[in-house]
This record gives C-alpha cells, sequence and structure tokens, in this order.
C-alpha cells in the first residue's frame, strides 16, 4: 500500500512515556496475551456485560491485563506529560505515529462519505454525521476517559467513553515478530478495526444482544463486525492507497493470527473474538462488497452461521 503522501490525522494525542504501573512491565508473554485484546477482548469496553463475562471465561494472565484496563480513571496527560513523546522517543516510533495518522486520516475520509450516504446497518437510530475519534499513542500505561487505565500490555484498543483510539506504537512489533503477521496492511487492519468499534458506537451496534445470544457470542459478533468494517474501509480506500492483493494477504494473515482458537481456546462456547476463519471471513465479507451494510453480524439468528 502507498501511505506516505498522504493526509495525516490531525486528530491525534502523544501521551508520552506514562509510568507503566500495575503489570506494565512488557514482558513477552504478557505481551502476547495483550494481542489476545487487540482485536478481540478490550473491544469488549464497549459492552460492559461483554467485559464480565469475558474477564470469567479468559486465562488469568489475560484477565490481569484487563482487570488493569477496567481500573483507575479520569483523562490522561497531555501530550508528553509524564515523560518524553513517544513518537520522539524513536526513528521507529516516529515513523509509525505518521504512518498511524495517515491510515486514520483515510478511515476519516471514508467513514465521512459513507455516514453521508447512510450506507450503514440499522438499528433504529439515525447515528448523523460521522464524528471523527482521536488516535492516542503512549507508553507502558495510559489513563482514559472512560476506560480506566490500562498498561501496553493490553494491547490496542477504543474507548466508547472518550471515543478515542490507544495504541502503543511498539505493538506493530509484536504483530510482526511475536504473531508472524508482518506488513504495513496488517499495522492499517489494526487501526481500521479500533476505527470499527468507533463506528458502532455511533451506529448504536455496541448496545445490542440478540436474543438467546450469551454474552460471549455477543463479543464474538461485535469483534466480527469491527473485522468486517475495517474490510469496508480496505475496500473503499483501495485506490487511493494503492492496496494490493499482497496487501490484502497480510491482513487476512493478521486475522487469523488472532483468532480464538489460534491463541490457543479450544472451547468455542468461551470464544470471545471469534475463530481464525471467522475473522478472515468477516474482513473478507466487508472487503469485497465495500459495503458496510453486509457487515451485520446482528441480524446473523443463528451464531453457528457467523
Amino acid at each position: 500500500m502507498r501511505i506516505e503522501d498522504e493526509r495525516k490525522s490531525s486528530n491525534f494525542e502523544d501521551r508520552g512515556t506514562g509510568s507503566g504501573g500495575g503489570g506494565g512491565g512488557g514482558v513477552p508473554i504478557q505481551a502476547l496475551f495483550g494481542l489476545v485484546q487487540v482485536l478481540g477482548v478490550k473491544g469488549t469496553l464497549i459492552v460492559g456485560v461483554v467485559c464480565v463475562v469475558a474477564l470469567l471465561v479468559m486465562p488469568s494472565g489475560i484477565r490481569s491485563g484487563l482487570l488493569g484496563a477496567l481500573t483507575g480513571g479520569g483523562e490522561g496527560a497531555p501530550a508528553g506529560a509524564g515523560g518524553a513523546g513517544v513518537c520522539q522517543a524513536s526513528p521507529a516510533n516516529g515513523a509509525a505515529c505518521d504512518f498511524s495518522r495517515a491510515v486514520l486520516a483515510s478511515t476519516e475520509d471514508v467513514w465521512t462519505s459513507i455516514f453521508e450516504r447512510g450506507a450503514l446497518p440499522a438499528y433504529g437510530t439515525s447515528p448523523g454525521a460521522y464524528r471523527d475519534p482521536t488516535l492516542v499513542v503512549f507508553a507502558n500505561s495510559v489513563s482514559t476517559g472512560g476506560c480506566g487505565t490500562a498498561t501496553s500490555a493490553s494491547g490496542p484498543f477504543y474507548c466508547p467513553g472518550d471515543q478515542k483510539l490507544y495504541i502503543d506504537p511498539s505493538f506493530y512489533s509484536i504483530l510482526e515478530k511475536r504473531l508472524h503477521a508482518p506488513g504495513d496492511f496488517a499495522q492499517a487492519y489494526v487501526i481500521a478495526h479500533e476505527v470499527g468499534h468507533h463506528v458502532q458506537n455511533l451506529i448504536g451496534a455496541s448496545r445490542l444482544q440478540p436474543r438467546g445470544d450469551t454474552s460471549n457470542q455477543t463479543s464474538v459478533r461485535v469483534e466480527l463486525q469491527a473485522d468486517c468494517f475495517a474490510g469496508v474501509w480496505g475496500r473503499t480506500a483501495r485506490t487511493a492507497l494503492q492496496i494490493t492483493d499482497e496487501d490484502l494477504g497480510e491482513a487476512l494473515n493478521a486475522a487469523h493470527a488472532i483468532g480464538d482458537d489460534a491463541l490457543g481456546q479450544s472451547d468455542e462456547r468461551t470464544f470471545t473474538h471469534g475463530s481464525s476463519e471467522q475473522r478472515k471471513r468477516w474482513f473478507r465479507r466487508g472487503f469485497d462488497s465495500g459495503d458496510a451494510r453486509q457487515c451485520d453480524t446482528f441480524a446473523v439468528q443463528n451464531s453457528r452461521e457467523l
């Protein structure tokens, strides 16, 4: 994909280096478990009841990371407070910040147009015009405006309380080296997925729970819809960003890498993210159609058909 010369979003905060308190030590296994939440469990911050069930069924290592994200509170410090700016910490961080801002700008353009056309799943209310989220970069730990305090081990996440996306730029290295999901479009998929959670928040999807569904199944629907929305962005931006079939393969590889089964879960009844095949299928559905209305995971009556 070509992103270097693209517009960079101004909806951006560099929170600097946090204290790391409560488990932000960056132990490799914590980082790996944190990835379980990159496009999954942490997305259930959108639905409080989903969070509770997810905490009960997830391994203790992941649970402790998410509990850290759900405790504490208050707005974070301004850019640079508590330490040096994250983007200035290294050339790699600087490049990651520029890349993330460019991808975010592309999602702003795509979703603004989609909202203007009203080409969205309908959940009983009119979402109005698209409202841009803010991307916050941090290191070690960060305080949010509604989702408590999180550490880098929690992975990237979206907080509906302040409508902001949070990411430690070092996560991109984890994605490539620990999960074997390299490539710039794999990284873009991460951001587009978090933006997908923002879209859910705006259209009211995050408040839904299909009749007869258990909370973990609702979490799966939330995550798969965000995957599909990420695919819609990719398809819509394909020409402008020169997204190739090779890029598509990078995103599908990343989607596979963070499926519940790929991360060691064996009981489908406890899945909170969706299987690797489900995640790939829903991303591909959004990418192939370019139509957000095709992403209504809540309209699927039987969860086995997801």
